[in-house]
């Protein structure tokens, strides 16, 4: 089935912009920098998961679901956009949550979900997760509901086509604005997105680098992920994977301690998008990709005449519930 025949949910308010930051390019004295908004996708406080739920709550409601399962931390910008979508189309949300306190703080994302009246059901690690979706999802056929598991991050072959639908937008938007940019920068967890833009650069034929930096794991995970998604991806609209595995880029030099744990490159980031442009990253993705970003044009990688986007994938709502973390940069 191809792209334009896939069921789709019109979630999202796009095409989300393309503009130069003007301000932040003179201030890195790199390369011109373009800041593709997909913070701005409008539900819920916008993101990324904006985009693959509108083909997951599309599948959804083919199937007659009367519920979206899904899965993240405390703070999941996933679980907050699921809220929002199941709400839109009619259905309940079903969160499960790990958390290591039995009460997570009421606030940023967590604080969205319950306004969006979620049903959270909290586990006490990421590896109990699948489990209890799979059992919610059980007690709820017996009743004679009709519920639809969401993989955490939407991170499966009908939410990565978000991202190649994606990647078809941002390719019209570089030819009307006469735009040859060298790289796009976007951060890379789960493989969900990264694999969806993977197949979209594939099938559009685009002509600059595809870089995910990676929050959490290693460059090889980063890769297989992205590819198995890639797989996914490409087997829902019938055609062989178009992506080249050897071709692909997950830079993990921003992971840091791990996931979720701001680095001093990450701060410097915010701070500095924040107080050039206006735009707010978050600690925990954006910020350590547009790290990345940083550490390239540092490292002499462009020149004043060369262009790069990036992929601003949202993610605000987390720092208010990171005060103590970001403290160092206010001020």
């Amino acid at each position: 089935m191809g792209l334009l025949d896939q069921p789709r949910a019109k979630l999202a308010t796009l095409p989300t912009p393309l503009h130069l930051a003007e301000r932040l390019s003179a201030e890195l004295g790199g390369p011109r920098i373009y800041l593709k908004r997909d913070d701005l996708t409008g539900l819920a406080f916008g993101g990324n998961k904006t985009r693959k739920l509108e083909y997951l709550v599309g599948d959804a409601r083919t199937l007659g679901a009367t519920h979206l399962i899904t899965t993240g931390g405390a703070q999941s910008n996933h679980a907050r956009q699921t809220a929002a979508a199941a709400r839109w189309a009619g259905m309940t949300p079903v969160l499960v949550i790990n958390s290591s306190t039995p009460q997570p703080a009421l606030q940023g994302n967590l604080l969205l979900d319950q306004l969006f009246g979620a049903e959270i059901h909290l586990v006490t690690s990421e590896a109990e997760r699948a489990q209890k979706m799979d059992e919610l999802a059980a007690d709820l056929r017996d009743s004679g509901a009709v519920p639809y598991i969401i993989p955490g991050g939407g991170s499966n072959g009908v939410g990565a086509l978000g991202y190649v639908a994606a990647m078809l937008e941002l390719q019209g938007q570089l030819y009307e604005q006469h735009i040859a940019p060298k790289r796009v920068y976007f951060a890379a967890g789960g493989g969900g997105t990264h694999g969806g833009i993977a197949v979209g650069g594939a099938l559009f034929g685009v002509d600059y680098d595809l870089v995910g930096v990676l929050v959490e794991d290693t460059s090889a995970e980063g890769i297989e992920r992205a590819f198995t998604v890639a797989a996914w991806c490409a087997e829902r609209l019938g055609i062989a994977n178009p992506v080249d595995k050897a071709a692909l880029i997950a830079d993990d030099s921003q992971v840091g301690a791990g996931y979720g744990i701001p680095t001093d490159a990450c701060l410097e980031a915010i701070r500095l998008l924040a107080r050039t442009e206006g735009v707010l990253l978050d600690p925990v993705y954006t910020a350590k990709a547009f790290a990345g970003l940083i550490a390239d044009i540092r490292a002499g990688m462009f020149t004043a005449d060369d262009s790069v986007v990036f992929i601003h994938t949202g993610g605000a709502p987390a720092l208010f519930a990171m005060v103590d973390m970001i403290a160092p940069i206010l001020g």
